[in-house]
């Protein structure tokens, strides 16, 4: 990260404080510079981790959604059409 560039990607992805720290990081002179790049990029990764399990998991609730509506439809049409058969057997009987 000697020379940082951040693409309009990254600035986007990543909360201004994070890119604000890897500006001022490459501002640092001196053996702790690598110090400091090697653990902001373990920061910068574990963010984009973490967006991308929360993306995931955003997908994964708003199938499980959309699935339930399924299931509560089908189970409505379920119960109409026992209650239709069992007028239609009472009437039979």
């Amino acid at each position: 990260m000697s020379h940082p560039r951040f693409s309009d990607a990254d600035i986007d992805e990543l909360p201004r404080e994070l890119i604000e720290l890897g500006r001022q990081i490459a501002a640092v002179s001196g053996p702790q510079r690598r110090e400091l790049e090697s653990a902001y990029a373990r920061v910068i990764e574990s963010v984009r981790r973490r967006r991308r399990i929360l993306a995931l998991v955003q997908d994964a609730l708003a199938q499980l959604r959309l699935d339930i509506k399924y299931l509560m439809f089908d189970l409505e049409v379920t119960r109409k059409e026992r209650d239709a058969l069992r007028s239609q057997l009472e009437d039979w009987q």
